[in-house]
Order: structure tokens, then sequence, then C-alpha cells
């Protein structure tokens, strides 16, 4: 019994379920050609959102395509233990229950940090499932697991034995909230109205004083030097003597440096080297002292006086206040300035010095570089991110890879003694004593006398692996997997970690494999509200996914998302997108219903459904052509509509209605099973965007064993077709719709047949009259050599069409509304000629405009000869 409607809540979990029973995600190496895809894995405590469901459709899509054509198609899912954002949800938990981080050992929080893993860890991999998602789960991989976590240990290692990884002293990107150092593209820019604060220091020893401008009056605590450009006259008195900090009082030197610019602020610049990195420079260059004034919360240290404590924007307005009232402070401005930000915790980013570690880039990229830019061996979609990629890469500097986190793979660094070089790096605390042993020359040496670096890893250095470790292709890279599935096919992901991510997998897969990681790189774009808004939770725009899905069924949500969703392009989202994508899956059932409907007998197959078959077979095969070229472009968003069109418009709208049989009438059998095909077809085409309808269909259409199930069924194969019969098909439904349009126009019922008496000035194709016949209902179609009288008429190109007139028209109503019609298009046309004979609006208009223009003329010529036509048919 098939149900009077598609029940999408049903329908889903049984298949799903159906699915996983049948282990259809599952992917083990044979004798096929494999297709894989590694997933960008989401944050382990992240919960699906509307970027997560287009991006993880889209690789449905193409894992599900695979599929179907026939390859060893691989999905591996998984999640990153994303370091910054997992450590302070679990410190804030912490928080809420009165317990301090910094009272808690290493282990102790990490058992927290594991607690909460577990407890929330697999919730959007869930949730990726109600979306249809056919990842092969039991490869599923975390981060943190164990043999990730050695991989990651065993890059380090290798990496520092080589020369790559180093420890510097350097000017760092701090974040104040995180408490841990960021890598320079973790810091995102932002243009904010701030103020420049014009600041007079007293030259020692003298009563005149000097102007510095600064955007950060709390700094001067930090001030260790004020620079002039040797070359500014204005403060040649200047040179070799000292100036006076205000409120603090301490005296440092006045220097000189062409460094300073002499046309931006007063001329004079405030050096703090620990607070800025030109400052640091500057100050290693002059030999100045280095005072770091802030907690690693961005609070002020003892340097800060009677400030200490409190935050670095509550003292700014406070030392202003003080600096005004000891006449310190000139004037303030206005002042727009670019602030760093994290990228994970949004805080302004306070620069900072500190011993980190450090990899070099400028080698590593350089392959990188050659299989994007040069070599075209990896291809970006769409192209245009090559500048982004070329712009990063070319630009690249060491990347900070240390972090001060505790949850993340703890650098392999053990120290033996007091000094900053007295260290060394192995995978494991054994084979470090070994080397200290070495190192010191001290046989005695035992664990217990060796410190780990307390420093995490940036999750990146963990996740620049992904398409590697999930194989295990890093520890052993001749296993079996690793060998059979690795390069990868394709990369899914959004452009906003082009470098963070796909970039650094690039240059980790030419440094540990040899070869590129992935072929093909897709970019999505951000999914925004209808008023072009990125999505967020404050403005409230963001709608809730499984909301969606229970609402519109994930096959119409799946639909609504990739309608609109180009490479590249940003898709701005309405729910109505879904509800279009609900009421496609809508039409397809009732197609499938009408034609299972139909009695079917062993009676002569009508001319109108062998031509019908023929054309829709054509029309099918060009669809295709269509689609597979889509495909290769990776524009999923037009393969999909070729799909829906043909679905919609050819299949439903058009081929049903050639071959569906007369009222209480059987459909013959030849035509029946060619329907059935037809709608098969269609069905694996719809399968890879649509798998759960497809599914309940093709089980409905016939019983089948689980290996004949559709998830493994076989993508239509290319053939051959008549595109004569696919444009000789358009001619005839135009006129088919001239037919419709009179019957409309003059209120003429359908069950009342007709004539149609046709003058064949193309020389237009025969082969579609007898669809024309039975879709026009027309008792005779003929062809005539000239008008025919006392008729209404119509044109498609230079063909004449003809319907005698019946006694249910009124003759002269309708020769008033023609002529009325007739006079109208003619006024028209002279308006328009009479644009066009102006030579000033000929010469002076757009070229579009003209050409807009003069096929309005054509237009109306066109349509006053058909109406003088019909007109002298009717007198």
């Amino acid at each position: 019994m098939i149900p009077a409607q598609f029940n999408a809540k049903e329908v889903e979990q049984k298949w799903y379920d159906y699915w996983m029973k049948n282990d259809y995600f599952t992917s083990k190496p044979d004798h096929r050609t494999p297709y894989t895809i590694v997933i960008p894995p989401p944050n382990v405590t992240g919960v699906l959102h509307m970027g997560h469901m287009l991006n993880n459709t889209i690789q449905d899509v193409l894992i599900r395509r695979a599929r179907l054509k026939g390859f060893n198609a691989c999905w591996v899912p998984g999640t990153d233990h994303a370091s910054i954002a997992t450590e302070a949800k679990v410190v804030a938990k912490l928080k809420e229950e009165g317990i301090n981080k910094n009272d808690l050992t290493r282990e102790e929080f990490l058992k927290h940090a594991w607690e909460w893993t577990d407890k929330y860890g697999g919730t959007i991999l869930e949730q990726l499932k109600q979306l249809g998602c056919s990842c092969d789960w039991s490869r599923t991989k975390f981060t943190m697991d164990d043999d990730m976590s050695a991989s990651v240990i065993h890059s380090f290692v290798d990496l520092y034995n080589k020369g790559l990884i180093y420890r510097g002293y350097r000017m760092v990107n701090w974040d104040p909230e995180a408490k841990t150092t960021l890598s320079d593209e973790e810091v995102i820019f932002e243009e904010r109205q701030g103020k420049l604060y014009f600041i007079k220091y007293k030259i020692e020893g003298s009563e005149d004083f000097l102007t510095v401008a600064t955007t950060r009056p709390e700094t001067i605590f930090g001030d260790t030097a004020i620079c002039i450009n040797p070359n500014d006259e204005r403060f040649a008195h200047l040179k070799g003597k000292s100036a006076i900090i205000p409120i603090c009082g301490r005296v440092i030197p006045i220097i000189e440096d062409e460094y300073v610019d002499v046309e931006f602020g007063t001329g004079c610049l405030k050096v703090t080297p620990a607070h800025d990195t030109n400052d640091k420079t500057l100050g290693d260059k002059h030999n100045l002292e280095i005072i770091d004034i802030f907690n690693e919360d961005a609070t002020l240290n003892s340097f800060g006086l009677h400030y200490q404590g409190k935050d670095r924007f509550v003292v700014r307005e406070e030392i202003a206040k003080e600096l005004e009232t000891i006449g310190a402070l000139a004037k303030t401005e206005t002042h727009l300035n670019k602030v760093g930000t994290s990228e994970r915790t949004k805080a302004v980013i306070e620069p900072r010095l500190s011993d980190q570690w450090f990899l070099k880039m400028e080698d590593l990229v350089k392959p990188a570089i050659k299989a994007v830019l040069e070599s075209d061996e990896i291809k970006l979609y769409p192209s245009r991110f090559n500048n982004t990629y070329a712009h990063w890469l070319n630009n690249i500097r060491d990347w900070n890879i240390s972090r001060q986190l505790w949850w993340g793979q703890q650098i392999p660094a053990y120290y033996f003694g007091d000094g900053k070089e007295d260290f060394v790096v192995a995978e494991n605390i054994e084979k470090a004593v070994e080397l200290a042993k070495v190192r010191t020359g001290n046989a005695q040496l035992q664990a217990s006398d060796l410190k780990q670096d307390a420093d995490a890893l940036d999750t990146w250095f963990s996740s620049w692996l992904w398409p590697m470790a999930v194989f295990g292709g890093v520890l052993n890279p001749e296993n079996e997997d690793f060998k059979y599935y690795y390069p990868t096919n394709d990369l899914v992901t959004g452009p906003d970690i082009l470098f963070f991510w796909v970039a650094r997998m690039i240059i980790a897969g030419y440094e540990y494999a040899g070869e590129k990681p992935f072929s093909n790189v897709y970019l999505t774009g951000l999914v925004r509200d209808s008023q072009g808004r990125k999505m967020s939770k404050q403005l409230g725009n963001s709608p809730e996914p499984l909301g969606l899905i229970e609402k519109f069924g994930a096959d119409g949500v799946r639909v609504g998302l990739l309608l609109s969703s180009s490479a590249g392009n940003d898709i701005l989202f309405d729910e109505e997108l879904c509800n279009q994508g609900k009421g496609f899956s809508n039409k397809i059932w009732n197609a499938f219903k009408l034609i299972k409907g139909w009695e079917v007998a062993d009676i002569a197959q009508p001319e109108s459904s062998k031509v019908a078959i023929e054309w829709y077979e054509a029309k099918l095969q060009q669809t295709l052509a269509e689609i597979e070229d889509n495909f290769d472009k990776y524009r999923l968003s037009d393969a999909l509509m070729a799909i829906y069109k043909l679905v919609w418009d050819d299949f439903c709208s058009w081929f049903l209605e050639m071959i569906k049989p007369g009222y209480q009438q059987p459909i013959d059998r030849k035509t029946f099973e060619k329907a059935i095909e037809m709608l098969e077809a269609n069905l694996k085409l719809l399968h890879p965007f649509m798998p759960f309808l497809t599914e309940e269909i093709w089980h409905h259409i016939a019983e089948r064993t689980p290996e004949q199930a559709l998830i493994v069924g076989e993508w239509p194969k290319a053939k051959a077709f008549d595109e004569k019969l696919i444009t000789d098909f358009d001619f005839a439904t135009e006129v088919i719709s001239g037919i419709r349009t009179i019957r409309k126009d003059k209120n003429i019922p359908f069950k009342d047949a007709m004539e149609l008496k046709v003058v064949n000035n193309e020389k237009a194709s025969t082969y579609f009259d007898s669809v024309i016949q039975k879709l026009g209902n027309l008792t005779t179609l003929e062809y005539v050599a000239d008008k025919v009288d006392g008729a209404l008429s119509y044109r498609v190109k230079s063909n004449e069409y003809f319907i005698p007139i019946t006694g249910n028209i009124d003759v002269e109503a309708e020769v008033a509304k023609l002529t009325e019609e007739l006079n109208y298009t003619k006024g028209f046309l002279r308006s328009v000629q009479g644009k066009l004979s102006n030579e000033k609006f000929v010469a002076g208009a757009p070229e579009q405009v003209i050409a807009n223009e003069r096929k309005k003329e054509a237009d109306a010529l066109a349509k006053i000869a058909t109406l003088e036509q019909s007109l002298a048919s009717l007198k």
C-alpha cells in the first residue's frame, strides 16, 4: 500500500537504519578505484549549524554519486579537539562548580576535559546522520585519539631533528582571555573608532617638554625611550637629552632613528619594546630596557603602580584623567585604528614577548606553492581563490606552534637543567632520558630528573596531518589503507580556513608523503540570511538546523540549501528555499503515485507514447551530459537545477501527460514499463541530493534485496542521442501552448475536440503530430497550403495555425478585442520607432539599451502580423 503523502520523518529513520544495518557506508580496500573524502573535522564540543549543513550536504552528494558510479567510496568522519574553544568551555564549567583551573594539576584538569568531551563530543556527528550523511562511521577519528596524538608528536620530533622547529624569544600575539599565544593567521584585524592621546613628557633638567601621540596611554609605564628622527630640525635641541615619563617619573633617553615618520602625529615616538613589534625592533637596535607591564590576563602588574590589578581598558580612561589633572595631557582626538582580535575568543590581542616554539616555513611552503599556482596539480574551485592562496603563501612567516594550554598534545621537549637550551626532544620520556644522558654525560639520569614542556601544540599542527593520519600514514606509511586511499580526491571546506588548514595540509602532504593530500578543493560560501547578514545567535537570524529538518524533511533542506549555493559564493538563505525542496519531494511522490495507479493491459502502444519515450530518453541523455559537466566543474547547484527541471518540467509536466491513458482507460504494458524505467533513471540522478525520498520510492516500485538498494545502484550510463528530437519537441510544445492559450482565452473546454490546420512555412517536423493531437485534444491535424478563413489563428515562428470557429465563439466580440489589441500594439511600435529614429538618442544611449529597443520593435512587428492575420481570418 502506497501512502497518500510522503512522510519524511518516518522514511528518514527507516532508511538510515537500513543503510547502517547493511554496511553500505563502510569501505575497505579492494579491486575498485577509491573515491575518498575526509571531513573537515568540526569542533568536538560543537553542534550543527547552517555552515555545517551546507558543507556536509555537498560532501554527501559527492560521496553518494561516487558510490553510484562504482567507486569504492570512503568518507572519513571525525572531530577536532579545538584546544582554545574546548579548554575555555571546560574552564567555564569548572568556574560554575567553584573550581579554579590554577588550583588543579594538569592531570586533574585533563580528567575534567575528557569527561566534557565524552559527554558532548559525539553530538554533532549524530546530528549529521539526521541530515543523511553517509560517512564510514567505523573510521571515525578524533584528533586526540592515541594514534592521532602519536602522529602529531612524531611529526614534531621529525621536524625538530630536521632543524625546522626551534625555540625562540619573540614578540607574539597574546590572547588575554584564553591566556595563550596565537599565530599571526589567528588574528583578525578590525577597524575601530578610538582616541589619539597627546601626552607631554617633561625634558629632564628643563621646564620644556615634548609631546607624543599614542592610542594606548596605559603603556607609558613600559616606555624605555622617546625616539626622534635625526633629520627633524624641530627636535635638534633634544639630541642626547632625556625625558621624564609622567605619573611614574621614570627617566628615559631620547634616541634618534630614521624609522620615525616626521609627518605622523607629533614627530616623536614613545618606544615600548615589550608591547609593540616595531618598538621591539627599535629596542634591540638601541639596546633599550624591556619592561613588561601586563599580567597574562592583560591587567597591569606592579609597574602600573596604583593601577596594578586593573584591566587595560579600564585604566586607559583613568590614566587619561590623571594625565589631564597633572597637566600632562595636551589634547585627545578621535582616531580610526586597526585592532587585532582573537579569531577564537574575539578578545583584543596584546603583543607580548615570550619564549615559544616556531616552525620554519620558508622552504616547507615551496611545494605547496608549486602544486596550486604552477603545476595545477591541486585545483581550487572557484579559481579566484588562487590569489588569496598566493598572497598567504608568498608572504608566509614562521609558524608559532606552541600554546599555553593543557588540552592538546603536550610539546615533547624535556628539560634537564635551568638553561633555555637544556632540553631534548623525544617521542616519549624513555627516549628523552637516553638523549639527556648523552647530552649531560650523566649515565645516572632518571625520568624524575626531567620536566616536560608545559605547553600544548597549536590545534592546526594536529589537523594539518588529518588526511594522512586518519589512515595511519604518518606512523606507518606502508600500511594498506594509506597506500589505497591516499591521496584523497575532494576536499569541501570554507574559504575562511584556506590558509589555516587547506594550505597547511598541502604543505604536510608533500613533506611527509611526497605528494598532494587531495586533487580538488571545493570552497563553499558563507550561509547568510535573506538580508545578506552573517548568521549569529545575537541577531537571532540563524535557524536551528534540526528544526528545519523536522519541518521540511532532510531532503527538502538539502535541496533548499543546494539550489542557491554555488562554489565560493555566499548563499542568502531563506526558509522558503527549504519549502521549495519539500514541494519538489511532494511533486516526485505524486508523480510516482500517478504511474503506480494506472491499470496495465496488454494492448497496442499508441504512437504518441512511442514518440514520447524516444523524446524523453534523448532529453534524459542531454541532461545527463549537462549534469556530468557541472559536476566536473564543481557546479553542484547547476547540476541539481538541471535535474530539477528534468524531473519537474520534462518528466512530470510533459512526459507523464503524453503517456497518460484516457479516463478510466488502461495503459499499455510497453509504455508502463518504459515509464518505470525512466522514473528509476530519474531516481538515480536525484539520489545524491535526495537520498531518503528516492530510496523509499525505489523500494515501492519493486521488492529489492539489499544488493539491489538504490544507494548501491548504478549511475545512468551516457549514450548517444538525437538532438533533433529535442529541438523538434521544443517546437511542438509551442504549438501545444498555442492551442491551450486559445482554449483558455475563448473558454473552450478540453473535452471539446477541435480541428487544427497548419501552413507549414517552417517545414517543421511532423514527428510529434500524434503528441500535439493528444495534448491538444484534436480531432484532426491537417497541413494546408494557405490560410483558413473563419478561424482562430496563431503563429509559431513562420508557421501558421488555424482552428476553425465553432458555434461557441462570439465572432464580433473577438474582432473587437483583436482590433483594440492591434491598435495598442501599433501605438507602442510608433513610440519605439520614434526613439530609434532619434539620432541623438541612438548616439548617446548605451549599446544594450539600443539592443533592447530593437527587440521591442521586432516583437511588436511580429505581434501586429499575427493580429492582422487573425482578424483577416475572422472577416
